[in-house]
């Protein structure tokens, strides 16, 4: 069975005419239970730790067991990314509201994206089948054209907005886990990069030696509702 026909056959009702003598799988996980096991080991220790060699030990099977349920990594990733899909509540698309609704769609997004550490980098180069990423994508797409986008700009802002939410829900789990450790810690001290920057020779660098605290600036997630601002309103005045 081809990894298209596997996928499409998680999909398909039980066989009742299939013989009763049958042998069983040894394993009695479903995919479900994959998805949930993979969640929790992304949680605790990142998305990194996530193998399919690891994922096998921590369900107490072997990779030959895993693989008759998820074809491969990829095909894991896509799974992943469809569960934080579904946890996503898409509004009725409003012309008056359409660009708020937009951003809360993106943050909704983000925060599913920061329960787990780095598993936004399972959504990107991703051309997804699965059918809870694509009504997320269908949602977005209803929005901007809710909001007089035409569609060709529409399809590509939808796909720029989700690459930002990722890559900036990326840099912010490889920043945290970095500020784990000692050595690394000053990352996230905003006084100790400030000095860095202040102390930089003025004359090679007078902008960032001037602005170091804009540069600086931005308490929890301002720099993110600054650059979704910018995108949206730079879309809404094409």
């Amino acid at each position: 069975m081809n990894p298209r026909e596997r996928r499409a056959a998680r999909h398909r009702p039980p066989n009742p005419e299939a013989p009763a003598g049958a042998r069983r799988r040894k394993t009695v996980f479903t995919v479900e239970q994959v998805v949930d096991t993979a969640l929790d080991l992304v949680a605790s220790e990142g998305y990194e730790a996530l193998t399919m060699r690891r994922l096998a030990g921590v369900l107490e099977t072997g990779p030959a067991s895993l693989y008759a349920h998820v074809v491969n990594k990829a095909d894991l990733d896509e799974l992943l990314i469809g569960r934080l899909c579904a946890a996503l509540a898409l509004p009725e698309p409003d012309p008056a509201i359409w660009r708020d609704q937009i951003r809360d769609v993106c943050a909704q997004f983000r925060d599913q994206y920061l329960k787990y550490p780095g598993i936004s980098r399972a959504a990107l180069a991703m051309a997804p089948t699965d059918l809870e990423i694509v009504r997320v994508s269908e949602g977005m797409l209803a929005i901007l054209l809710a909001g007089g986008i035409t569609p060709q700009a529409a399809a590509w802002a939808a796909d720029a907005l989700l690459l930002y939410v990722a890559a900036y829900c990326l840099e912010v789990s490889i920043a945290r886990r970095r500020a784990t450790d000692d050595d690394t810690a000053w990352v996230l001290d905003r006084d100790e990069l400030q000095r860095r920057l202040t102390t930089l020779p003025a004359e090679t660098f007078p902008h960032t030696t001037r602005y170091a605290t804009e540069l600086t600036a931005g308490e929890d997630h301002d720099r993110f509702d600054f650059t979704l601002t910018l995108l949206l309103d730079g879309l809404a005045h094409r």
